[in-house]
């Protein structure tokens, strides 16, 4: 009983580590609750095929793709305009806002401009692309691209302002010089805000992909997730936003490992 009321302390306690069995737990007990509730509104007729279909449909629809080859072929092809999209607006946006962040003249040349860009509506900007890049796996990299770059730009110039102007003095006062103390000083600094940074882009980029792939496109996950709604097929739209999902949390897995590794000093 001791030990019960011990695990329930340190639950309610603010920001407490917990066991990693527990953890685990938690997380297999929620997603058993969201299938439960799902077979109950399917299997119990509360919600009609055409608006929610079962998960045995949705299993159906996947081995029914994967086994023909089908489904393989559109993630890798939603798989590259991500990671490219992602990846170019990343090797831009990181040095780039480091400098905004950090240079005053930098961040009055941007700011306005960027700001104003980032609440611009991406969706809006589909046809623009089409008609100056035309239909081909660009468009869709541009898109992904312009859907996280303005975001990451202010977000990265965010951590830079907050890293510590005492740890610039002190570098100076040892005798490094501007270029060391951007290079060694601040970006070290501004490392785990950086990589959290790219974290949360990273799932744009997935968010992004449907509207990537919303028009003109032949492939991709968000290319069958618009096809199966012509043709009513509710049950592939899952499976495409299930497998989108899972992929985002696999990159999302894969950046928490790098964390650690690199940055594992500051958690």
């Amino acid at each position: 009983m001791a030990r019960k009321r011990s695990i329930i302390d340190l639950c309610l306690t603010p920001k407490a580590e917990v066991p990693g069995p527990l953890r685990y737990a938690v997380a297999t007990f929620v997603w058993v609750l969201v299938i439960a509730i799902w077979s109950i509104l399917t299997y119990g007729g509360i919600m009609q095929d055409i608006f929610l279909p079962s998960p045995t449909a949705v299993m159906g629809a996947f081995f029914r793709l994967f086994e023909d080859g089908t489904l393989s072929q559109h993630i890798w092809a939603s798989l590259q305009v991500v990671l490219m999209g992602f990846i170019i607006s990343s090797i831009i946006a990181v040095p780039l806002g480091l400098l905004m962040g950090t240079f005053r003249v930098v961040q009055a040349g941007l700011e306005p401009l960027v700001n104003f860009i980032r609440y611009l509506p991406v969706t809006s900007f589909v046809p623009l692309f089409i008609l100056w890049i035309g239909i081909g796996i660009e468009q869709r990299v541009t898109v992904i691209f312009f859907g996280t770059f303005f975001q990451q730009l202010v977000m990265i110039a965010d951590v830079s302002r907050g890293v510590s102007k005492d740890l610039l003095n002190a570098s100076y006062t040892l005798g490094a010089s501007r270029r060391d103390a951007l290079l060694h000083v601040l970006t070290p600094a501004a490392l785990p805000g950086i990589m959290d940074t790219l974290r949360v882009t990273m799932g744009w980029a997935w968010t992004y992909l449907v509207v990537a792939e919303l028009v003109a496109a032949s492939s991709g996950l968000g290319y069958i997730s618009m096809k199966a709604m012509r043709g009513f097929q509710v049950d592939v739209i899952f499976l495409a936003i299930a497998v989108i999902g899972l992929l985002g949390l696999f990159t999302d897995l894969i950046f928490r490992l790098i964390s650690n590794r690199l940055v594992g000093w500051a958690s």
